[in-house]
């Protein structure tokens, strides 16, 4: 790698990472202006402790995107399974289907998911919630499964089958355990896009029920306090920790022979 790639893959790292570092430090800053020099304090966490608002905002968000994670993971992965093995009928339009959901601006989606359930009744609050980020996670969950499916070998179930098997043991004993990584993968990528999601959760949430990333920009409109910073860093902390437990243990690319 030539010098030129390295400072250009360098300033790529500090454009991204600059700001996240900033803000976990400016956290940790006693002035609530982040006025400098920068004097060490954690009085914003402890003022975090007494904000009823953001904690219960926190762990709405939590809840949400944990349940929207494993909803959006057992009903993905059967349709990546479906439309992978099996002769689906309009297999193909399926699959074109899944894009729209993610390349549509979440303006659009979340103006017509407020429209629908009032529509039909569905109303706003946590149900609304789930059922939106459900279906917005759904298309990430069957991409990457899918993605995962396409390199085991199919072969694999139809040996178990041969030798005895059922195709339903075959699958949950050959296919399955391999296609543990993509599936894991894929939870996180749920949970992840639950957690992050404000667009629909603005459009859904109530006054009495609201999630993190919705509390956070009305309480940037009314003034902005650390208290922000600390919990984002909390979180942000919280994700880092199981996307390092998933890297160590799922070894999403395999070992080397090093022989």
């Amino acid at each position: 790698m030539t010098a030129l790639a390295r400072f250009y893959l360098l300033a790529i790292l500090v454009f991204l990472y600059l700001p996240i570092v900033v803000m976990m430090a400016m956290g940790f800053n006693e002035s609530a202006l982040y006025e400098l020099p920068f004097r060490f304090s954690t009085r914003w966490y402890e003022a975090l402790s007494g904000n009823g608002q953001l904690i219960s905002a926190g762990v709405n968000s939590v809840v949400i995107a944990l349940i929207t994670a494993v909803i959006a993971t057992l009903a993905g992965t059967m349709a990546a399974v479906a439309l992978d093995r099996h002769a689906v009928r309009g297999r193909t339009l399926l699959q074109l289907l899944l894009l729209p959901p993610i390349a549509i601006p979440w303006l659009i989606t979340g103006t017509a998911m407020l429209v629908f359930f009032f529509w039909t009744g569905i109303g706003r609050g946590m149900h609304a919630l789930l059922i939106g980020h459900v279906a917005l996670a759904i298309p990430y969950v069957v991409l990457v499964v899918g993605t995962g499916l396409k390199t085991i070998r199919s072969d694999l179930e139809e040996a178990a089958v041969s030798l005895g098997s059922t195709p339903l043991h075959a699958f949950f004993a050959v296919t399955l355990p391999l296609l543990a990584p993509s599936i894991l993968g894929a939870a996180l990528f749920a949970f992840a896009v639950s957690l992050d999601q404000f667009v629909i959760s603005y459009f859904l949430s109530t006054p009495g029920f609201a999630t993190l990333p919705v509390q956070i920009y009305s309480a940037i409109r009314k003034g902005f306090t650390p208290e922000i910073n600390a919990i984002s860093t909390i979180l942000l902390l919280g994700s880092m920790s199981v996307i390092v437990v998933f890297a160590i243990f799922a070894r999403p690319g395999g070992s080397r022979d090093k022989r």
